[in-house]
C-alpha cells in the first residue's frame, strides 16, 4: 500500500466511525479529490460532512475550531503547508488556547492536515517545512506522517488527545510503499515511535521525523556497506512534545528538513543531550536544509534540501575520533 492510499483510508476511517466528524478543504471534493488525491472518494461516501470551502486558510481553520468547540471533530486540509500561515491567528490565539481557558478542560477535536517539504518543484512558497513555527506552543501538539505509521493508528492518537493537533505530511512520500524497510535491517512501532535497527548497540543513532525516513534509511545502508557503521533510527510519530526513547550510543544525529534556526531539531537535540550526556562523545548534531528559499529547478532544489549524503557525512563527523 502506498502512504498516500493508507491516509486516505484513514480518513475513510474516522468519518465512517465518528458520524459527527467533518472534513474540510480546498478542492477535496469528488472528481478531485483534493490537490494530492488523499480525500478521494470520501465526498461521496459521506455527503454533508466533507465540504469544499472558499480559499481562506483563515476562515477554513476558524469554521473548524467553532465546529471543534461544540463537540465535533473537524479536520481541516491545507492545500499546502506554506499557507498555515494564513491560519496562524486561528491556531495560537484561538484553537490551542480553548483548551483550557474557558475554566476547565474543554475537549478539541480538531486535526490541520498539513502537506509540507520540497522534492517536488513546486518553488519557495510550496515547499516548505514550518513546523519550528509552532512548536512549543501551549495546548498545540504536532505530528508528522510516516511511511512506517499506520495512519489509522495516527489519527486514533491525536483525536484522543482532545486537543488542537497539526498534521504535517511530508509530499515526497504519498507515492512510497508503506513500511518499506531495507535488508539487513529490522524494524517496529510501539507507542507512537517506529524503530529502525541492526545491532542492539549503534554507533550512531539517528533521529527523525517521517518525511526524512527513506533518505535516513539510504544513508544507514550506505554506512554499513561501505564504512561498517551501525546505526539505529528513530522516527516518532508525534514531533512536539518529544518524549521518544532513544537507545544509549556514542553519537546522536537529528535530521530535519527545515531550515536552521529555532527548529523542532533544536529542540530534540536539547533534550537528548541531557538526557544522554554520559554516553555522548560529542553534543547532538543536527542536520538541517540551507539557509535559502528552495528552488523551483530540480538541481538547485537537490542542492538546498537535505538529502542522503548529508545525513552520511553527518554521521561520519559525529563518530570521527
Amino acid at each position: 500500500m502506498r502512504v498516500a492510499d493508507n491516509l486516505n483510508a484513514a480518513l475513510h476511517g474516522v468519518l465512517g466511525d465518528d458520524p459527527r466528524a467533518y472534513l474540510l478543504g480546498e478542492d477535496i471534493l469528488d472528481p478531485y479529490g483534493g490537490a494530492f488525491k488523499i480525500t478521494r472518494g470520501l465526498s461521496g461516501r459521506f455527503p454533508g460532512r466533507v465540504l469544499g470551502t472558499p480559499i481562506s486558510e483563515n476562515a477554513i481553520t476558524g469554521l473548524a475550531t467553532g465546529l471543534a468547540l461544540a463537540g465535533d471533530t473537524a479536520i481541516v486540509e491545507i492545500m499546502f503547508a506554506d499557507f498555515v500561515a494564513l491560519a496562524f491567528d486561528q491556531i495560537y490565539n484561538c484553537a490551542s488556547k480553548s483548551v483550557t481557558m474557558f475554566g476547565s478542560r474543554l475537549p478539541m477535536r480538531l486535526v490541520v492536515r498539513c502537506p509540507s517539504g520540497g522534492g517536488r518543484g513546486y518553488g519557495p512558497t510550496h515547499s516548505q517545512s514550518p513546523m519550528k513555527h509552532f512548536i512549543g506552543m501551549p495546548g498545540l501538539a504536532l505530528y508528522e506522517m510516516s511511511p512506517l505509521h499506520d495512519n489509522r493508528a495516527v489519527f486514533a492518537e491525536m483525536l484522543e488527545r482532545a486537543q488542537p493537533c497539526l498534521f504535517f505530511e511530508d509530499k515526497v512520500l504519498y507515492t512510497r510503499r508503506m513500511y518499506d524497510v531495507p535488508s539487513p535491517f529490522r524494524w517496529e512501532a510501539d507507542g507512537g515511535v517506529a524503530r529502525v535497527w541492526l545491532d542492539e548497540r549503534p554507533d550512531c543513532v539517528i533521529v527523525a521525523p517521517g518525511g526524512m525516513v527513506p533518505r535516513a534509511l539510504e544513508a544507514m545502508r550506505s554506512l554499513l556497506l561501505e564504512s561498517e557503521i551501525s546505526c539505529a533510527l528513530v522516527v516518532p510519530s508525534r514531533l512536539y512534545p518529544f518524549t521518544a526513547e532513544v537507545p544509549a550510543a556514542r553519537a546522536v544525529v537529528v535530521a530535519e528538513e527545515s531550515t536552521a534556526g529555532g527548529t523542532w531539531g533544536s529542540e530534540v537535540a536539547q533534550v537528548l543531550h541531557r538526557r544522554l550526556w554520559g554516553s555522548l562523545r560529542r553534543p547532538v548534531t543536527q542536520v538541517s536544509s540551507r539557509d535559502s528559499v528552495i528552488p523551483a529547478a530540480a538541481h538547485l532544489e537537490r542542492d538546498v534540501i537535505v538529502d542522503a549524503d548529508d545525513i552520511r557525512r553527518a554521521v561520519k563527523e559525529a563518530l570521527r575520533d
